[in-house]
């Protein structure tokens, strides 16, 4: 099926400009052949090519079945010698039509049959008659017209499939950061779940005997949260994967040093500046706020290499804020957007969303790069 295209700028050009080649030509006479006997008709067949050419590419091949027909039937029948923009027409359809169809499939080979039988007929009745020279320039002259147009469709159908192929990849990265986040939020609540459960056994175990229709309620709590616990902890064996080891030590923030020395170690110059009074925050909050640091170093370490980075921590009354700036790879050009992409990204922008946060990343003027997150207490 071809696709439906409204005519376009270029389309109004293209048209246009065949339009005035063909009365051009017309009227003025031509120079390789005798003119005309009867002139106006001809610039009207000119005029209607043009209308042919400016949709062509809503109906490629009824178009050049229509084109080829008429100018053969001009050949064969009323012994018309032929015009240069009428063949200079046959190869913008012939272009058209296998840039929009099958190289293989029976409309393209229709296409250059007509296109043949025009060539046929063409040479037949040209006035002089052709030398083999101009037969060869005209067979050329259509290879180039269709091979051209078999390239701008192979190349428009690798270009629709390494968009779908890059849209598949993003949507299986956000898929694997989702599931990742995922199962380190259900650790967090299965341990909070977990020491909810344990308090409400001891509360349950400092109660009298006389308060027995409480220590029923406590017990119908440790229970449930027990059940629950249970079922947090398999579909936590759900969602990790073979290889998945877990949280390492429970990541958050007052844990930042330990995670600033393997960045060091690995060659990155690295700065903390932590303002504001340091709050307690949500443990799943905390742990985001981490992971968000620690992906934007990892990704400095990878495009930048050893260089030098600054990490910021705000604590603000209604929100967190994170920063993380390096200074670009040393001795080397900046390249804006080069980051851009991958998994580390796409995890810092789940994790920011998560939590109704937002995150702003780029290249610096000076050559640096910049991850910013505001993540609302």
């Amino acid at each position: 099926m071809f696709r439906r295209h409204p005519p376009t700028l270029v389309d109004w050009l293209v048209a246009g400009v065949v339009g005035l080649f063909a009365i051009a030509e017309e009227v003025s006479g031509r120079t390789a052949s005798p003119s005309r006997e009867h002139l106006a008709p001809w610039v009207v067949v000119g005029a209607a090519a043009a209308v042919l050419v400016l949709f062509r590419r809503r109906a490629p091949f009824a178009v050049l079945l229509v084109y080829s027909g008429a100018s053969v039937v001009s050949f064969a029948l009323l012994r018309e010698s032929p015009a240069a923009w009428q063949f200079y027409t046959q190869l913008v359809l012939l272009f058209t039509l296998l840039s929009e169809a099958p190289s293989r499939g029976a409309r393209a080979a229709t296409g250059m049959a007509a296109t043949g039988a025009y060539l046929f007929f063409m040479f037949t009745n040209s006035t002089p008659p052709p030398g083999w020279g101009d037969v060869a320039v005209g067979l050329v002259m259509c290879a180039i017209a269709g091979g051209a147009g078999v390239a701008v469709r192979r190349h428009r159908v690798l270009a629709v499939q390494a968009a779908e192929r890059g849209e598949l990849l993003a949507r299986e990265a956000v898929a694997e950061e989702r599931a990742r986040i995922a199962r380190e939020l259900h650790d967090i609540v299965a341990h909070s779940v977990s020491v909810m459960t344990m308090q409400a056994g001891g509360v349950r175990l400092m109660l009298g005997e006389e308060k027995e229709r409480e220590r029923r309620m406590l017990a119908t709590v440790e229970e449930t949260g027990r059940e629950a616990v249970d079922e947090l902890r398999r579909m936590l064996g759900l969602l990790r994967g073979p290889h998945d080891d877990g949280l390492d030590g429970r990541p958050r923030l007052d844990r930042l040093d330990d995670l600033l020395d393997q960045v060091r170690a690995a060659g990155l110059e690295v700065t903390l500046d932590v303002q504001g009074e340091p709050v307690r925050l949500p443990a799943g909050l905390d742990l985001s706020a981490y992971r968000i640091v620690q992906e934007a170093l990892t990704n400095t370490l990878k495009h930048a290499g050893p260089t030098k980075a600054a990490v910021t921590i705000g604590y603000h009354p209604h929100e967190l804020r994170l920063e993380v700036v390096d200074q670009g790879p040393r001795g080397t050009p900046a390249r804006a957007g080069v980051r851009e992409g991958g998994h580390g990204l796409i995890g810092m922008r789940e994790r920011a969303a998560l939590f109704q946060g937002t995150l702003t990343i780029g290249p610096l003027g000076s050559g640096g790069f910049a991850v910013r997150a505001v993540l609302p207490l």
